[in-house]
């Protein structure tokens, strides 16, 4: 088996990659909302609201 690229991968390997970018796609765009939005940027308040705002704004982009 070579190591020329994704076509080579079988089985399992191939069904953890597609899923590994599924799932790391949504975070590398949730992520990206949040800094265009600034949201991160001048924000003074605990840590227990910067979690339940940045929890809001990653559930508010994929659900559309």
């Amino acid at each position: 088996m070579s190591r020329s690229g994704a076509s080579t991968l079988r089985g399992w390997r191939r069904r953890h990659n597609r899923d590994h970018t599924k799932i790391r796609s949504l975070g590398e765009r949730a992520m990206a909302i949040l800094k265009y939005w600034r949201l991160l940027r001048k924000l003074r308040c605990s840590t227990t609201r910067i979690n339940a705002l940045v929890r809001a704004v990653v559930a508010l982009e994929l659900a559309t």
